[in-house]
């Protein structure tokens, strides 16, 4: 398809489309004449991970493309290839290494993937921007006084690690592992406020059913 036909297929503007293509966001189309290539639906598929990067994640152009080439970097493995990826999005601050509160919260997460045997998560540790995160809400909590109950985080894992099934058996329902990794990414940047809205819908639903209206 041209770049007219890609941009009405995708509903990106062939000047946005043009400026991805600068900034190394999309791959070149294949060169037809000196002023014309031919997009396929790999492009279409690229725009639609684009525009959830930039327009939803509100990424900036250079970490879209940091996600988008260790996408693309097939000589990594699966998992290194989704980690890193994931790794390049935006997650919640590191823990305050001077806060008396973060040694304990370490701790805590440690019993806690301990106990649940995300031996992956332990053996990455601090490297993981997820795992600093984590570390960091605890140590909030545990500063600010609310309940921090391993079991209760216990379960909450164990209800994420159902999510994270149900999005990895949908991720290997695309063909390559390029695809599958996109839409892992997806669904990172897509899902996630998705699910964070289904869980406040069921609040209110159970507190309805507990209380009344």
């Amino acid at each position: 398809m041209r770049l007219s036909e890609l941009s009405e297929k995708s509903g990106v503007k062939t000047a946005t489309i043009k400026y991805y293509l600068r900034e190394g966001l999309l791959h070149p189309g294949r060169r037809i004449t000196a002023t014309q290539a031919d997009y396929d639906e790999r492009h279409v598929r690229r725009l639609r991970l684009v525009r959830a990067l930039i327009q939803v994640g509100r990424l900036p152009v250079a970490t879209a493309r940091e996600v988008l080439s260790h996408i693309d970097d097939d000589s990594l493995g699966r998992t290194i290839r989704l980690g890193a990826a994931l790794w390049s999005l935006p997650h919640g601050p590191d823990p305050d290494e001077e806060a008396p509160e973060t040694a304990t919260a370490r701790a805590e997460v440690e019993r806690l993937l301990d106990r649940i045997g995300w031996a992956t998560s332990q053996e990455i540790g601090s490297l993981s921007p997820t795992y600093r995160a984590l570390v960091s809400s605890v140590a909030t909590l545990i500063r600010l006084g609310y309940p921090c109950d391993i079991d209760y985080l216990a379960e909450q894992a164990g209800l994420m690690h159902q999510v994270a099934v149900q999005d990895l058996d949908m991720m290997e329902t695309h063909p390559t592992e390029s695809e599958q990794v996109e839409m892992a990414v997806a669904s990172a940047v897509l899902y996630e406020p998705l699910l964070m809205s289904l869980r406040r819908m069921a609040q209110e639903e159970e507190s309805a059913r507990r209380y009344g209206l």
